[in-house]
């Protein structure tokens, strides 16, 4: 490559924008050039933009301090200064979806960390190592936009990428069941503990619309490419509870699942350890060379300790135990804002490079 692609964040003010930034810090592929966001934001400094609002503990990139802020809705102005885009807006779900799909038609690649076209049925929603056939559906997605270079990429709810690494990587065994119970950092909502208090000492048991995802998109992440539509897998049947817990970062997973044959316990933690997948192959950048970690030991995964476990990109799982309703029961751990948002985004990016989608304007 003789020059790094130009990355423009959409979305660049908020906490997975700010993700955005730090990921993309001396990254070897992508450089942020360019950052938009909301009107009231458009034509501050970025430094200016987030002060007092700067919600990692890794210091600003000095890069990006003296970049003017952009306004969103300045498509095509905006557009014109990156080869990609990473979207983190705030908006309401309609407004995402068109706002997206004017960045896509003016050529633009756009990697979505929002939810709002996770089930447009020609937009792929990508855990890489697990289902990057499903990039082929862009070739159906470029010609309904008009476009032979600008799409659409998503990627999952943080949730999942707990617990579905971990079934992926038993497929073979065909799970017919899933039980499972996310205990969600605050960060998820997009929250710290100084803005978000009464998360301390307190746990709630309800998370708007997450129990719907997580039933719903791994199921996506299992289906396949039929006339130019991704069609969701018919199994297995997932059902989940989803609870906001008082920690910074890192989604806990509880799961129970049953399998149409099941394996033996020593096979199970083989395939985990030896799980790999394009990411690996193709040694993209944000890949965890394991991709997941299975302790022996019996108090983890733990949260503060193993969140962070290969760049906040590994996967970690752990208490692999038969059960007396389900054939076995485990607990998996990722960090929700790593791997399961900007990182899990920027790796998509790095897929979608190294596979030839996204080239310099």
């Amino acid at each position: 490559m003789s020059r790094k692609l130009r990355a423009g964040i959409v979305g660049g003010t908020g906490m997975v924008g700010q993700r955005f930034i730090n990921l993309l810090e001396n990254h070897p592929w992508f450089e942020v050039t360019a950052i938009a966001a909301s009107a009231s934001s458009a034509g501050k400094v970025y430094e200016e933009a987030v002060k007092g609002r700067w919600k990692l503990e890794q210091p600003m990139p000095e890069a990006v301090k003296s970049i003017t802020v952009e306004d969103a809705s300045k498509v095509e102005e905006f557009a014109a200064q990156v080869d990609l885009i990473f979207c983190a807006v705030d908006m309401k779900k309609d407004e995402i979806k068109a706002l997206e799909e004017t960045y896509a038609k003016t050529g633009t690649p756009v990697i979505s960390n929002n939810s709002a076209h996770r089930w447009t049925p020609d937009i792929p929603m990508v855990i890489p190592e697990i289902n990057p056939g499903h990039i082929a559906v862009i070739e159906h997605q470029r010609k309904r936009l008009g476009t032979t270079t600008g799409f659409i990429a998503v990627k999952p709810n943080c949730s999942i990428q707990s617990y579905v690494p971990a079934l992926s990587a038993l497929a073979a065994f065909k799970p017919t069941a899933v039980v499972a119970t996310t205990y969600q950092a605050i960060s998820g909502a997009g929250k710290t503990f100084k803005e978000w208090p009464e998360m301390i000492d307190n746990v709630i048991p309800y998370i708007g619309g997450e129990e719907e995802k997580s039933e719903q998109e791994p199921l996506r992440i299992w289906g396949s490419i039929v006339n130019g539509a991704i069609v969701k897998a018919a199994s297995p049947a997932i059902t989940t509870q989803c609870i906001r817990v008082p920690v910074a970062d890192g989604h806990l997973a509880a799961v129970f699942a049953s399998f149409e044959k099941k394996p033996p316990k020593d096979e199970i933690i083989d395939l985990w350890r030896s799980f790999k997948g394009r990411p690996q192959e193709l040694q993209l950048p944000s890949a965890p060379k394991q991709f997941i970690t299975y302790f022996e030991e019996e108090n983890r995964p733990q949260t503060g300790l193993d969140r962070n476990i290969e760049n906040g990109m590994g996967v970690s799982v752990g208490r692999l135990r038969e059960d007396l309703l389900h054939d076995y029961k485990f607990v998996s751990l990722s960090h929700n804002t790593l791997r399961g948002a900007a990182g899990g985004a920027v790796l998509i990016a790095e897929l979608l490079k190294a596979e030839g989608y996204i080239q310099a304007k």
